[in-house]
């Protein structure tokens, strides 16, 4: 069975909201859900540091945003442990297939997945993916672009 979460966050995984901002975007969100059980399972949440927000069981690969090359889960695993032993005080990494330098947050993952200090994110929404004018209006509530992740775990 499993636990199911839609999580946003800010596109920039080092930016962080204000509470008042967070709580509007919160509260926009909640609006967005269709019933209380929904609600009652928002929550947004702050990190010191970047942390990995990984789809899990949804993930069905990851490629290379340049050439779009398929890339090893294992290589993916080595970078983004290198990026961690680091504090993710970057999270640039040279992609093997070209070796050209991206963030880890901009690799192409199937099921989005990304990095942030900062997240809202709903435990059993009962809903799938936000629309685009959804995702808009919480960017507005926030102040800051986002990017939406369906977790399974």
């Amino acid at each position: 069975m499993g636990d199911n979460y839609l999580t946003v966050i800010p596109t920039d995984p080092y930016w962080q909201p204000g509470k008042d901002a967070a709580h509007r975007a919160a509260v926009a969100l909640s609006g967005m859900l269709s019933d209380d059980d929904a609600r009652r399972g928002l929550e947004a949440k702050w990190h010191d540091g970047v942390e990995v927000v990984h789809c899990f069981a949804n993930l069905e690969g990851i490629s290379c945003p340049r050439c779009g090359t398929v890339l090893e889960a294992e290589w993916w695993g080595d970078a983004v442990s290198q990026c961690y032993d680091e504090g993710f005080s970057t999270l640039m990494v040279t992609v093997p297939c070209c070796d050209v330098e991206t963030s880890l947050n901009e690799l192409v993952y199937d099921w989005p997945m990304g990095f942030a200090r900062f997240r809202i994110e709903v435990l059993y929404p009962n809903r799938a993916w936000l629309t685009g004018a959804e995702l808009a209006s919480l960017a507005g509530a926030l102040g800051h672009p986002l990017r939406q992740i369906l977790i399974h775990v």
